[in-house]
């Protein structure tokens, strides 16, 4: 098995991915804060040409928290980019029949799902808190963290919704023949999952509340307020996995 993810690991280098991934989680990082600092400067440059239409600015107080609500709106993005580039991972093996003989020189097919599976967890959690890692430190230097209630609680909230995610990635791709069949899964699934959310009985069970990181360092919500999706969420990854397992056993490579 160890073999197998020395495989992957290059194979994600090799293939520019985990440059791409790298970039776009850095550049978001630095994103987050540099939006907020240049927020008072923007309104103000564009406070003339607003005032010839009738509209009149004030001024703009920015602090951490502005940078943080700009890290919550843009990780989803980071996500779906993530999940785009990683749909292949599976079915451009299938493709090629790269793992025929890999299975027939006696490599269990559960360990070659979870090599696989582990090293998409990996990256993930690697790019996810690098990109929090350097919105933290910026936020730290310009303005104060502190005003930040549950900052690294609400982050990990929104990591494990990330993994989730992942989680239902590597199931859709041990039932699939394409990327598209890929995505179009992991897309229906949060799809369907974000409708039921509106259902206010139904939303503390479901992945949704998780992504509600905002809530929880302004204040609005105690931690216990995750736990039940939490908990959900943790017996949905392990449905996923053992369901991928489970396929990818009688899956014709």
């Amino acid at each position: 098995m160890s073999a197998f993810l020395k495989k992957e690991w290059m194979e994600l280098c090799r293939t520019g991915r985990l440059m791409i991934l790298l970039l776009v989680f850095t550049l978001f990082g630095i994103m987050n804060p540099a939006l907020a600092k240049l927020t008072p400067w923007l309104m103000e440059t564009l406070s003339e040409s607003l005032a010839d239409t009738g509209l009149v600015t004030t001024s703009v107080n920015v602090d951490a928290m502005t940078s943080w609500a700009q890290f919550y709106k843009n990780i989803p993005v980071g996500l779906i980019i993530f999940i785009l580039i990683s749909s292949g991972s599976f079915t451009a093996e299938y493709q090629k029949g790269t793992l025929i003989p890999v299975v027939t020189k006696g490599l269990s097919r559960r360990k070659i799902v979870l090599a696989k599976a582990w090293m998409i967890f990996a990256a993930w959690t690697a790019l996810y808190w690098i990109c929090f890692g350097i919105t933290y430190g910026y936020n730290a230097y310009f303005w104060d963290n502190g005003i930040a209630y549950h900052l690294f609680l609400a982050a990990a909230l929104t990591w494990l919704f990330g993994i989730w995610a992942i989680a239902l990635l590597v199931f859709f791709s041990s039932v699939s023949r394409s990327s598209t069949q890929v995505l179009l899964g992991v897309g229906g699934a949060s799809m369907g999952v974000y409708l039921l959310s509106m259902f206010p009985k139904l939303s503390a069970f479901l992945p949704v509340k998780l992504m509600d990181g905002m809530s929880l360092l302004q204040g609005q919500n105690n931690p216990g307020d995750y736990f039940i999706s939490i908990a959900a969420v943790g017996l949905m990854i392990c449905l996923s996995m053992v369901l991928a397992v489970v396929f990818f056993d009688w899956k014709r490579l």
